[in-house]
């Protein structure tokens, strides 16, 4: 399975490719297929992610996981400090940006 992967521009946070917009959590990725090309050249020249590439992944019971142990550390967070691990989304919170 490929998902997509890259940096919004505004904070700089790693985000993953939803389908339709851009999360925090990769539980919330899809598999790209073919039409990753196109999703990269309409998101960078929106300026709303940079450096986007695919990740290998697998889709376990846990959720989607990266296979790669760097795409790994971008998905939860620093390994050094683990109080700022990127904690998973919370359906109650709803959606809203600062």
């Amino acid at each position: 399975m490929k998902i997509l992967t890259g940096n919004e521009l505004k904070s700089g946070d790693v985000v993953w490719w939803t389908g339709y917009n851009w999360s925090r959590h990769v539980s919330d990725a899809i598999e790209v297929g073919d039409t990753v090309d196109q999703i990269i050249a309409r998101e960078i020249a929106a300026r709303t992610v940079s450096d986007c590439y695919t990740v290998d992944a697998e889709r376990t019971d846990a959720g989607i996981l990266p296979l790669h142990i760097k795409e790994k550390i971008r998905a939860t967070g620093p390994t050094v400090r683990p109080d700022l691990k990127i904690a998973p989304p919370d359906p109650a919170a709803g959606n809203w940006v600062i």
